[in-house]
C-alpha cells in the first residue's frame, strides 16, 4: 500500500466567481473541484478575465510548444513578479526574451554538470555539518534546512562564495513575505479589480523585493565596476559569464539593473523550485519507511563511506527517482500561465485574443485518467512499463517547450546528491500529530512548515 500524501480536499462542485476569487487568495489549490482533476478542458469567466485550463496532453503540447508563439507567457504572474525580478527572462515576451535566452544560454556552460558538481558536495557538506550540530532527535522544520542548502549551491555557482547562514535566514525570510503577500497582487488583476489590493500588501511586497535585490546588488557591483574598469578577473562563475555576455544582434552586454534582474531570477527560481521539492521529499520518505531504507541501503552500497562522485548519481536510481516522483506530486511551479496572442479554437471552443490559457502540472500529474494511483507515493513507476505513456505524455515539472526550464538536469542532480547524503546520514520521522499543509502560491508550499525528526543511523559517518 502506497502512502498518499494530503492535499487540499477539492470541493464537490465549481465554486461561483466570488467564492473563487476569496478562496484563491489563500491559494490556488482552494479553488480547485473534483471535477478539475479529470476534466479535458475547463474554463472560467470572471469580470477581468477568459481563463482556460488544459489538461489534455495534445493541447498541452500545442499551447507549450507547437504553438508556443501563439501563446506566450502571460503577463499576470509577471506583475506580481516585477517588483523582485523586473524585466529577467523568466517574465519577458517575444524579441526581449529571445535576446536574453540568446546571452544567457553560454553562460549556463559555467553550471556544467561536472563542473558544479564541486560546489554542490561542499555546499551539502556545510548542510550535514549544521545537521550534525543539532540534537540527535530533535524535531526540525526541513524547509528552512532545504532553502538554505539550494540557496548556498546556487550562490556558488553564481558568485564563487558560500552563503553564510545570517544571509540565507533573511533570503528566506523575506522571500517567504514575498510568497505570502504575491497571490494577494495577483488576484485582483486575474478579476480586473486591481484596485482591490490593499497598499500595505504592495508596500510588504516591495520591501521583501528590495531586501533580497539589495543583497544581490551588494554582490554584483564591485565586479561590474571592476570589469568596466578593465580590471583582470578570477572568477570562473555564472555572473562573470553574464557581465561578459553580448547581443548577438547589437554587440552590447547587459546593463547592471539587467544584471541584477537575470541573476535574481536565476538564483531565486534556482532554489526557491529545488527548496520546495526536496522538502516534500523529505516529508514522502518520513511516511514511506520501506522506500527510505531501500534507498538507504541503495546509497550505502554505492557510496559506501567515501565522499559523493559525480558518476554514483547515475548508480543510484532509486534516489533519483524518490525526487522525480516527488515533482510529479508536488511540481515547485503547479501552474503556467499564457496569453491567447490573437483568437484561436481550442477543443472547438472560441477563445478570444488576449485570454488565459493555463497548464497545471499540479494538475496534469495527478489527474484521473493519465495516471494509475494518481495520489500515490511510488517512484517505482519510473521503472515500470505500465508507466511509459503516462510519463511521456503527462509528466511536465520543468515545463515543455522553447521555454522549457534549462536548469532541469543541474536540479535534478543537486536533489540526487542532497537526498543521498540525508539518506546515508539519517533517518527521517514523521512528527505525530503534524501534516503539512499545501498551499499553491508561486511555489508550493506548505502552509504550517514540514516538521520531522532526524535520527542519526549508528557506525555511519557524515563523510
Amino acid at each position: 500500500m502506497h502512502f498518499c500524501p494530503a492535499y487540499p480536499k477539492p470541493r464537490k462542485h465549481k465554486a461561483s466567481a466570488l467564492l473563487m476569487f476569496f478562496s484563491a487568495r489563500r491559494s490556488w489549490l482552494d479553488a480547485l473541484y473534483e471535477r478539475s482533476y479529470r476534466m479535458q478542458m475547463g474554463e472560467v469567466h470572471l469580470p477581468g478575465l477568459d481563463l482556460y485550463m488544459v489538461n489534455e496532453p495534445a493541447l498541452v503540447k500545442r499551447v507549450m510548444n507547437e504553438e508556443a508563439g501563439q501563446f506566450p507567457k502571460s503577463p499576470l504572474l509577471g506583475e506580481a513578479l516585477q517588483p523582485l525580478l523586473g524585466e529577467s527572462i523568466f517574465t519577458t515576451n517575444g524579441e526581449q526574451w529571445q535576446r536574453q535566452r540568446d546571452m544567457m544560454e553560454p553562460a549556463f556552460a559555467q553550471a556544467r554538470l561536472n563542473v558544479a558538481f564541486p560546489l554542490m558536495r561542499a555546499a551539502t557538506q556545510d548542510m550535514m555539518a549544521r545537521l550534525d550540530a543539532l540534537p540527535d532527535g530533535g524535531e526540525h522544520d526541513v524547509e528552512v534546512e532545504m532553502t538554505h542548502v539550494t540557496a548556498d549551491i546556487i550562490f556558488r555557482t553564481i558568485f564563487s562564495v558560500p552563503m553564510e547562514g545570517a544571509d540565507a535566514r533573511r533570503i528566506f525570510e523575506a522571500f517567504a513575505r514575498f510568497q505570502a503577500v504575491a497571490p494577494r497582487l495577483l488576484l485582483p488583476s486575474v478579476y480586473g479589480v486591481r484596485w482591490l489590493v490593499w497598499p500595505w500588501d504592495a508596500w510588504r511586497s516591495r520591501q521583501a523585493a528590495r531586501e533580497i535585490r539589495g543583497l544581490l546588488e551588494g554582490l554584483i557591483r564591485p565586479r561590474f565596476d571592476a570589469l568596466r574598469r578593465g580590471e583582470a578577473t578570477q572568477h570562473a562563475d555564472i555572473l562573470q559569464s553574464f557581465m561578459e555576455a553580448k547581443d548577438p544582434a547589437s554587440g552590447n552586454a547587459f546593463s547592471f539593473d539587467e544584471l541584477v534582474d537575470q541573476v535574481a531570477m536565476l538564483f531565486l527560481a534556482g532554489h526557491e523550485t529545488s527548496a520546495s521539492a526536496l522538502t516534500w521529499a523529505c516529508h514522502l520518505l518520513a511516511h514511506a519507511p520501506e522506500v527510505q531504507e531501500r534507498a538507504h541501503h541503495e546509497v550505502e552500497q554505492v557510496m559506501g563511506e567515501r565522499a559523493p562522485e559525480l558518476a554514483d548519481m547515475k548508480a543510484i536510481a532509486l534516489t533519483r527517482n524518490v525526487f522525480r516522483e516527488t515533482l510529479r506530486l508536488f511540481p515547485p511551479v503547479g501552474f503556467m500561465a499564457r496569453q491567447a496572442a490573437s483568437a484561436c479554437t481550442l477543443r472547438k471552443k472560441p477563445v478570444r485574443e488576449g485570454a488565459t490559457v493555463v497548464v497545471a502540472p499540479w494538475l496534469i500529474q495527478r489527474h484521473r485518467d493519465l495516471w494509475a494511483e494518481p495520489d500515490a507515493f511510488n517512484p517505482d513507476r519510473f521503472e515500470n512499463d505500465a508507466s511509459r505513456e503516462s510519463l511521456r505524455q503527462a509528466y511536465l515539472p520543468f515545463g515543455m517547450g522553447p521555454r522549457v526550464c534549462m536548469g532541469a538536469a543541474f536540479a535534478l542532480q543537486e536533489a540526487t546528491l542532497i537526498l543521498a547524503c540525508l539518506l546515508r546520514r539519517y533517518r527521517l520521522q514523521a512528527v505525530a500529530g503534524h501534516e503539512p499543509q499545501p498551499v499553491g502560491r508561486l511555489t508550493i508550499r506548505s502552509a504550517n512548515g514540514v516538521r520531522l525528526t532526524l535520527h542519526r543511523r549508528e557506525g555511519v559517518a557524515a563523510w
